[in-house]
């Protein structure tokens, strides 16, 4: 009976737990985001030419890349300080009122990218459509960033998901009245201007004061010395998303349509995987923050070794499924033009067996104060990928060079990860070895 006592009490302490609060609306959010947003991408597929839809993925790409760096990697900057920080409206402001300033500079430079990448008139169009929703992200993520500091994802979560749904519906209209790609990239322009407007009316968590926000002035001094005391953030947060979106640019310049849209529908899979790791994250970070912050290293290097368990154990059952299933499960999604896809597939899910982890440990280095040393492997990982796609694709002309590339990058990324993590004494050379 004891030991039935002590099972309950564990069990409701876990689902009682913060993290697990939190996480949970996440997954069930990112769930149903997933899954609106993945059809909406089996409908573009399914209803567009393979070069119209490649061009839509690459103007996609692009906005992406651009997006990583909009930001200017201030997201985690932010969680860490609003936790200690005494004046959290003001902190606030600030941050919502530089992000704004960073959106429409950075969409500037979307412009710039479309003319100077390419020719193609219809392809620049695509770019400078989806770019202009820079401007929209950067307040989003602002108010995204504060919502993770405060523990109240749920507002977050909520507002994604009914804009999700809207996108798939869009989607559907499709199947009734059929129109091109570009006036798709209208209506989801449309589409994110009103979660915007959600976001500041109902999801920010009652910090952020409209009025504050329009009359908190920014000093050019301020931005910079605020950059350059955090310039390495701003690199792990942009070369993490370039690690996989550079690939779509490599691929449309020495590979073909064909290539372009199968490497898509390959990452659109692994997105599904990546959720739990991600989203758990998010509320995982913030704990580490605090626990470090409490001055307790046994509890602090406990919680990590449990997080590390998991999000291993995660990795190899997705690696596990997809390699089982993915012959089944892609031509019964997309169709029989993207039968070879499932073997791509299986190259690019060699990643997750280590990605989940390199998360985790890249908050933990964050967490220490190390993200000059994090930015530094990432960095690294991206070179390492940079380099081996384009001499592989040099001499082999084949998507599986891009894959192994990227498996590559992040295999060392996790090995760097693991000797500061064992100079630190937060884990034992046992563990890094047990575990590659």
């Amino acid at each position: 009976m004891k030991i039935i006592d002590r099972s309950k009490k564990y069990v409701s302490g876990v689902f009682n737990s913060n993290l697990v609060k939190n996480s949970s609306w996440g997954i069930l959010s990112q769930l149903s985001q997933t899954v609106f947003l993945s059809l909406f991408f089996v409908i573009l597929a399914r209803k567009y030419p393979t070069p119209i839809f490649a061009k839509y993925i690459v103007a996609n790409a692009i906005y992406q890349l651009v997006t990583a760096f909009s930001t200017m990697g201030l997201g985690q900057w932010f969680i860490r300080e609003f936790i200690s920080a005494e004046n959290k409206p003001e902190l606030t402001s600030k941050f919502l009122k530089m992000q704004t300033y960073f959106g429409v500079s950075f969409f500037a430079l979307n412009i710039g990218l479309a003319y100077l990448l390419y020719d193609d008139q219809y392809t620049r169009i695509l770019i400078i459509l989806l770019g202009s929703n820079v401007i929209f992200d950067n307040i989003i993520n602002a108010i995204k960033s504060l919502n993770v500091a405060m523990f109240e994802q749920k507002k977050t979560f909520i507002i994604l998901t009914i804009e999700t749904f809207i996108k798939f519906l869009a989607g559907c209209v499709l199947y009734i009245y059929p129109f091109d790609i570009i006036t798709l990239s209208i209506i989801l322009i449309a589409l994110r201007f009103i979660t915007l407007n959600l976001f500041l009316t109902v999801g920010s968590s009652n910090v952020v004061n409209i009025k504050m926000l329009l009359k908190y002035k920014i000093l050019y001094a301020d931005v910079k010395k605020l950059i350059v005391s955090n310039w390495a953030f701003i690199i792990i947060g942009g070369v993490s998303i370039i690690n996989w979106r550079l690939a779509n640019i490599v691929i449309s310049k020495m590979l073909t349509p064909f290539d372009v849209a199968n490497y898509e529908i390959s990452f659109k899979i692994f997105n599904i995987a990546q959720i739990l790791p991600v989203v758990v994250s998010t509320s995982v970070f913030p704990m580490l923050v605090k626990l470090y912050n409490d001055n307790d290293p046994e509890k602090f290097k406990m919680f990590y070794k449990k997080m590390h368990l998991y999000y291993m154990l995660f990795g190899l059952f997705s690696y596990t499924f997809i390699y089982s299933f993915s012959g089944l499960l892609v031509p019964l999604v997309f169709g029989n033009s993207y039968l070879s896809n499932a073997h791509y597939t299986q190259q690019m899910f060699l990643t997750i067996l280590v990605f989940p982890t390199v998360l985790l440990q890249a908050n933990m280095l964050i967490t220490i104060n190390l993200e000059k040393l994090d930015m530094l492997f990432n960095i690294f990982a991206l070179i390492i990928n940079f380099t081996i796609c384009i001499v592989g694709l040099t001499y082999v002309k084949s998507l599986s060079m891009v894959n192994y590339s990227i498996f590559a990058s992040f295999l060392i990324f996790h090995i760097s990860q693991d000797v500061i993590m064992i100079k630190n004494k937060l884990t034992s050379v046992m563990s890094a070895v047990s575990f590659i």
